[in-house]
C-alpha cells in the first residue's frame, strides 16, 4: 500500500544494529519539495494569495458555529498564505490568522497576479 513514495524508517535494535542511510531521507525531502513546486503551478486559493503577497485585500469570513459573530470582514494586507490558513496584517496593525475553511471570498484593491497555465 505504501509503494515507493515513502520508505518507512528502520530503527536500530539489539538484533539489527544497522542505521539507515541518510540518502533515503534526503530523496524523500526532495520529493516533498518537488510536490510543493508542482502545487505552486496549480490554481488553488492559497497559491493565488501567495502570488499576491503584500496587496491590500478585504476578506469575508463566516464562522457558522459562533454566536459572537457569524460573519466578519478583515481588511488589511496579505503577509502569508498556506494550504489551510491566511496570515494578514490588518489596517489597525493587528495580525490575524484566518483558517481557509472559514474564508468565503477575497476582494482585492488592485489587479491581481494570476499566472497559471
Amino acid at each position: 500500500m505504501n509503494g515507493t513514495y515513502y520508505q518507512n524508517p528502520t530503527f536500530p535494535t539489539a538484533n539489527n544494529p544497522v542505521v539507515p542511510e541518510m540518502n533515503n531521507y534526503t530523496s524523500n525531502i526532495q520529493n516533498q519539495t518537488d510536490d510543493v513546486i508542482l502545487d505552486m503551478e496549480q490554481s488553488y486559493i492559497e497559491n493565488v494569495l501567495r502570488q499576491n503577497k503584500g496587496k491590500k485585500v478585504r476578506t469575508y469570513v463566516s464562522f457558522p458555529d459562533s454566536s459572537a459573530f457569524k460573519d466578519k470582514i478583515f481588511e488589511g494586507y496579505i503577509k502569508q498564505a498556506a494550504r489551510d490558513h491566511l496570515v494578514m496584517k490588518l489596517l489597525d496593525e493587528k495580525w490575524v490568522l484566518v483558517p481557509m475553511i472559514y474564508l468565503d471570498f477575497v476582494e482585492f484593491e488592485e489587479e491581481i497576479n494570476y499566472n497559471f497555465k
